[in-house]
């Protein structure tokens, strides 16, 4: 059908006005950002409360695990990984109510490393024994499911253990000290803890100059690192470490480094793809990397100085991590995808930054530090989304909670975030710090209660992505920051400073 000729003109024109209209309400849209609904997860009386890092604390359903504080003094003979002043227990939120998982028998402590998507959850709880190798009480892997404690025992000889990662199939991986003191990486599933063995060293599991984790994904493949020999390296003060990853079919498989004497695998995804560090010829430089059957493995590059590692991989294979700048005064956060590196920078006025996950839509969440290298002093929780800028989430949730997010840990595929932040009063994560929960308040969460659904506009600030350095450490990144990071996470705590 044919049109005259003023009238295929003025549909034209109207035609062209909505496309440029839909064209500036799209722009409007990519600068603006739901809010969030904060969700304070308190203590169980006493002081704290948080979750663990770079392990999966949140589940697809919102449920998030963890450990808190109570009212009930330590005590003196804690184990070795209970470093709080109170007793702490493991903890399960859910719609609403904080569930108290409570310990085995005694008046022990618990902590809570990872919830699986069926809501199994996976940690470690005090006994009354004492574990000659510390002198102190022994620690056991344990395995929640429906609020019930299992007690998953022990390596034979062995006096103290800690599960990490439980999948939907109730397989858990941690790691276990057997009767010589040294330590193994476990599998247990029906019932039995098996000993996964090591690469010729040793020690394996959480051994390493850096930091490392027991993971493990849905098809029951476990990842770690382990000693390959017993010789000590004069330069990294352990001997030979390398990333490993098992399976069932193959064992334990050696996935290399890349030319160091040094590396571990921190995080994988369902596809069986390993990310984590690897130092490189010499041992004086560390490279975030990624590896993907067959291998080799492959080296992610820094910002340009000597120290990167990877810490999560999406099943779609894109990475986050964090890395530092010629000079190793500050380092930030990064993400990867499809061979491409993007410095994701910092919030504004703040030196550094450290990616913690990443969701399948590409969301990443951290904190941006005011302070280089600390305890996470002057730091903030960011959202990283649709190609940037970082946002504050402090920014996005409504005013007067009086609560300051200080880092977000975790973000499940709905858009949910879980961290830590200090409450009114608070200035201290460390030691008065509470676990944190935020429900965007977007189409996919309708009708919740004290949820603000009008848009916020992004930050106009522009982010700091170039490597300035006022406010950093004094000096350089210092070659013990390897040791000086490294971490048993057996019950939340930490041996020596946080990073």
């Amino acid at each position: 059908m044919k049109c005259r000729k003023l009238s295929c003109i003025s549909s034209i024109a109207l035609f062209t006005a909505l496309v440029l209209h839909l064209q500036v309400v799209a722009q409007s849209l990519q600068g603006a950002h739901h809010h969030y609904k904060l969700i304070d997860l308190g203590t169980f009386g006493g002081p704290t409360s948080g979750t663990q890092d770079e392990l999966q604390v949140l589940n697809s359903r919102g449920m998030v695990a963890g450990s808190a504080d109570t009212s009930v003094p330590n005590h003196p003979n804690a184990c070795l990984f209970c470093g709080s002043q109170f007793i702490t227990h493991a903890f399960q939120w859910r719609n609403g109510v904080l569930n108290d998982l409570g310990a085995l028998p005694g008046d022990d402590s618990s902590g809570a490393f990872w919830i699986s998507d069926s809501g199994l959850v996976a940690g470690s709880s005090e006994t009354v024994d004492i574990d000659p190798l510390f002198g102190r009480r022994a620690m056991h892997a344990v395995l929640w499911e429906n609020g019930q404690i299992t007690d998953l025992g022990t390596l034979e000889g062995g006096h103290t253990s800690g599960a990490f990662a439980v999948n939907s199939r109730g397989q858990v991986a941690g790691a276990a000290f057997i009767a010589s003191g040294h330590q193994r990486p476990f599998l247990w599933e029906n019932g039995v803890m098996h000993d996964l063995g090591t690469l010729g060293g040793p020690d394996a599991g959480l051994v390493g100059s850096f930091k490392g984790n027991v993971e493990m994904n849905e098809r029951g493949q476990v990842v770690a690192c382990s000693d390959t020999n017993s010789t000590i390296n004069s330069v990294t003060g352990t001997p030979t470490v390398d990333p490993f990853l098992w399976d069932k079919e193959q064992g334990m498989m050696d996935l290399g480094t890349l030319g160091g004497t040094s590396g571990c695998a921190i995080y994988l995804n369902n596809r069986g793809q390993v990310v984590g560090y690897s130092n490189l010829p010499g041992d004086l430089t560390t490279h975030p990397f990624l590896w993907s059957k067959p291998g080799p493995m492959q080296d992610l590059g820094t910002l340009g100085g000597t120290f990167g590692f990877a810490n999560w991989i999406s099943d779609a294979g894109e990475i986050v991590g964090s890395a530092t700048y010629e000079g190793d005064k500050v380092l930030h956060a990064f993400h990867w995808k499809n061979g491409i590196k993007t410095d994701l920078g910092t919030l504004p006025g703040d030196p550094c930054s450290a990616s913690q996950a990443i969701n399948s839509k590409g969301q990443i969440v951290g904190s941006s530090q005011g302070v280089c290298f600390t305890n996470l002093q002057n730091a903030r929780a960011f959202l990283w989304e649709n190609g940037g800028p970082m946002l504050d989430l402090n920014t996005l949730i409504l005013s007067g909670s009086g609560v300051q997010l200080v880092v977000a840990v975790d973000i499940n595929n709905r858009g949910e975030i879980v961290g830590s932040g200090v409450p009114p009063g608070c200035d201290d994560v460390g030691t008065c710090g509470h676990a944190f929960l935020l429900i965007p308040c977007d189409e996919k969460h309708p009708d919740v209660e004290g949820c603000d659904y009008s848009m916020v506009e992004a930050n106009t600030a522009v982010p700091q992505t170039s490597p300035a350095v006022r406010n950093a450490s004094s000096g350089t990144l210092p070659r013990s920051l390897m040791r000086r990071m490294n971490r048993y996470r057996f019950l939340g705590r930490e041996i020596g400073p946080r990073n």
